[in-house]
């Protein structure tokens, strides 16, 4: 029998394989060529075959580093000088003010000016600042004032670089692979944000100073600020003809009532929902941890972002985009009133990550609303009004979870911010409805 099975006619396919495998080398190269690959993976990595948006990525990535390291060591540096939850506000506020002052200025420099020699000017100055906290740590000073000027610096310059890196993008990818450029673009983000608060509490917890956290972070936005001299300057965005007003950017966006509904969710949600400001608090007092415990608490929601944004990549949010965002932000909004009332750390970090995740949903959404509706003459006055919004959540919104926690205490704070976030959604879908019924995202 063994004989008869090697004299067995091929099968069809046996001949195939057989046929396929004595094939020249350069008829197989050819005919691998001209197969076309599954059409997801036709979308799912488009951006990152560009060279300048990988480029582009790898100096942000070490800004973002810069930033959330920084944010751990004032953070606990804050907390541990005064004990006052109200303090932690005062820094929010301190980074948000230049934003609420200067925002008509910032749209239009970044309409006027290159985008790129602004992030490289904005991320220096950055890193100056943050060697401004060190020095204020190293000296032993309890001034409150001069660390809060330290954090108004940081915040003039992100209120300047943070449009300007939003503005930038739509230029660097073209149109078509921009929702894609999005979402790697927001990975990269958080995986700067995962890492960054990872690393902060274990360089304070190692050494021990906040000093010495700051000088990491500040070399961080150096290099970030050096690694971006690789990116083509794709010059001004406008021309004596076609500059506009100042406040073309808030007329736009107030014309457009799906993007302002958007923004205004966001804002609403994130500065009344967030907790952020109240980390080192749960850290230190409700979960008995330390610098290692508020780094893990503040990448939490940066994981979840993460693997949220590259599952977005994989399965990109196509149809029923409004519905969907609104949905994420009330998953946020139960997720910040789970983590208010845990005590468990196990508990609080999944509590975290799935906030960190539904944002992550909603901030893609939103992004691609604001700027693939944006002609890139205005893409910067546009992207300072997002930025506004975006400030008035992250930064004020600090100094309303500080005074928030000072009056009502630190639980009732948090739930009534998940509480805020859930009725928030439910007004904008009720009271919106061409936001309710976004279908499309390009």
């Amino acid at each position: 029998m063994a004989g008869d099975r090697g004299h067995t006619p091929a099968s069809p396919s046996v001949a195939r394989l057989t046929s396929s495998s004595i094939a020249p080398p350069e008829r197989r190269r050819r005919r691998r060529s001209q197969a076309k690959p599954p059409a997801l993976a036709e979308t799912r990595y488009d951006a990152l075959t560009l060279p300048v948006f990988r480029a582009y990525q790898a100096a942000r990535i070490l800004t973002v580093f810069a930033l959330q390291i920084q944010g751990v060591a004032v953070g606990w540096q804050v907390y541990s000088l005064t004990g006052n939850a109200m303090d932690l506000g005062w820094v929010g506020l301190a980074q948000f003010l230049p934003t609420l002052v200067f925002w008509p200025l910032i749209g239009m420099a970044v309409d006027r000016f290159d985008r790129r020699d602004l992030l490289v000017a904005c991320w220096i100055a950055i890193g100056f600042a943050t060697l401004g906290l060190a020095a204020f740590d190293y000296s032993g000073s309890h001034a409150m004032p001069a660390l809060l000027a330290c954090n108004f610096a940081i915040g003039l310059a992100r209120a300047f670089s943070s449009p300007a890196s939003q503005s930038i993008l739509p230029e660097l990818v073209p149109g078509e692979y921009y929702p894609n450029a999005l979402t790697w673009s927001s990975t990269v983000f958080q995986l700067g944000a995962i890492g960054g608060p990872a690393l902060g509490g274990a360089i304070f917890a190692v050494l021990g100073a906040a000093w010495k956290v700051h000088l990491v972070a500040s070399a961080c936005a150096v290099a970030g600020a050096v690694a971006i001299l690789r990116v083509p300057r794709p010059g001004p965005a406008t021309t004596a003809g076609n500059r506009g007003a100042v406040f073309d950017g808030l007329k736009f966006v107030v014309s457009r009532p799906e993007m302002l509904a958007a923004l205004s969710i966001d804002l609403v949600a994130v500065l009344f929902g967030g907790v952020v400001a109240l980390l080192p608090i749960y850290a230190h007092d409700r979960l008995g941890g330390g610098p290692d415990t508020l780094g893990w608490l503040r990448a939490a929601p940066a994981a979840g972002a993460a693997v949220c944004a590259v599952w977005m990549s994989r399965f990109p949010v196509t149809r029923r985009a409004g519905a969907k965002m609104l949905s994420a932000v009330v998953l946020f909004g139960v997720a910040t009133i789970a983590f208010a009332v845990s005590t468990n750390l196990g508990l609080s970090l999944v509590a975290l990550f799935v906030a960190g995740a539904a944002d992550e949903v909603s901030v893609v959404i939103r992004q691609c609303i604001v700027q693939m509706q944006t002609p890139n003459e205005m893409r910067g006055r546009v992207s300072t009004v997002n930025w506004l919004f975006v400030s008035v959540s992250n930064e004020l919104g600090q100094f309303e979870s500080g005074l928030a926690a000072a009056w009502l205490g630190l639980v009732p704070a948090a739930i009534a911010g998940g509480v805020v976030a859930v009725i928030t959604a439910g007004i904008a879908a009720a009271a919106v409805p061409k936001l309710r019924n976004f279908d499309r995202l390009s």
